[in-house]
């Protein structure tokens, strides 16, 4: 039954880490956007 219940913790913070990421990526909010040309961190 312990197990069990950390499993379901496990997946509940992953599941939201990764709504996290999506919810940032299409705000614009990612660190890379893509665009070398823009980026002050490749050149």
């Amino acid at each position: 039954m312990g197990t069990f219940v950390v499993l379901v913790v496990l997946i509940s913070v992953v599941a939201l880490i990764v709504r996290g990421i999506v919810r940032d990526k299409k705000s614009g909010k990612s660190s890379c956007g893509g665009d070398c040309s823009h980026c002050r961190g490749c050149h």
